[in-house]
C-alpha cells in the first residue's frame, strides 16, 4: 500500500533527524529467513575507507548531481538499458520508501521522491543511511553488520582493501562474498579501491568527508 504524499513527506522530514526503523527490504527478509543482522551506526563511527568506497563502487559522481547523474543515465541508453545508471540518492530513496524489484510505478515513485530527498537531507545522511541500510549478504544489512560478518571487526577498524571488498559485492550481496573473495571480487575490489583514492584526491569525496 501507498503512504499519502503528506506522510511520505513528514518521514522525509523525520528522516532526517532520526534513523529509519526498519525498510520493507529488511521486513521481508526477516520474514522469509526469520531473522537479520543490522545495527545501526553513525558515519563518523565508520572508517573513511568505507563511504569512499561505497561512493567509487556505486556513484563516483554522488557529490556532484542532484539525484540523478545524466551522464550515466544516458550511457546506459547509449548501451540499449543493459547497465544499471541508478544514483545513490535514488537507491537510498528505494531501499527506505520502497520496494525492491523492475517495476515502471516503482521507478516513477523513485523519480518523484528523491528530489525531495535531495533538497531535504544533505549528501552525507544519504550516504550515512544508505550505509547502514544496503544488503550486503544474505541478511546481512548495514556495514556495521558487514564489518563484522567478513571481517570481525567493527567499521571504524576496517582497512582500505576490506572496505573496497564490502563495496565489491554491491548490486549482488546474495551472490559474492567479501571474506572469501572469488578473483572477480577481487579484481573489482582492487578497481574499487583506486577510484577510493581518486575520488579522495579530486574532490569528490567533500561533500560526505566535511
Amino acid at each position: 500500500m501507498l503512504v499519502p504524499p503528506v506522510l511520505l513527506l513528514a518521514l522525509i522530514i523525520l528522516y532526517r533527524f532520526v534513523d529509519p526503523p526498519i525498510t520493507h527490504t529488511i521486513w521481508t527478509e526477516r520474514h522469509r529467513l526469520g531473522s537479520v543482522d543490522q545495527q545501526w551506526v553513525d558515519i563518523e563511527d565508520v572508517s573513511e575507507f568505507a563511504p569512499r568506497s561505497i561512493v567509487a563502487a556505486e556513484d563516483a559522481n554522488f557529490c556532484l548531481h542532484w539525484g540523478f547523474d545524466m551522464a550515466a543515465i544516458r550511457e546506459a541508453l547509449d548501451d540499449g538499458g543493459q547497465r544499471g545508471a541508478s544514483t545513490l540518492s535514488q537507491q537510498t530513496v528505494k531501499n527506505v520508501f520502497l520496494w525492491q524489484g523492475r517495476s515502471w510505478v516503482r521507478k516513477a515513485l523513485e523519480a518523484l521522491i528523491t528530489p525531495v530527498v535531495e533538497i531535504a537531507w544533505p549528501k552525507k545522511r544519504i550516504l550515512e543511511i544508505y550505509l547502514n541500510v544496503a544488503e550486503m549478504d544474505e541478511g546481512v544489512f548495514g556495514i556495521e553488520a558487514a564489518a563484522h560478518r567478513y571481517f570481525d571487526r567493527p567499521p571504524l577498524e576496517l582497512t582500505a582493501t576490506q572496505a573496497a571488498r564490502i563495496a565489491a559485492v554491491l548490486p549482488n550481496p546474495k551472490g559474492r562474498n567479501a571474506g572469501q573473495p572469488s578473483s572477480f571480487v577481487r579484481r573489482r575490489a582492487a578497481s574499487i579501491a583506486d577510484g577510493a583514492a581518486t575520488i579522495e584526491a579530486d574532490g569528490r569525496a567533500a561533500c560526505f568527508e566535511d
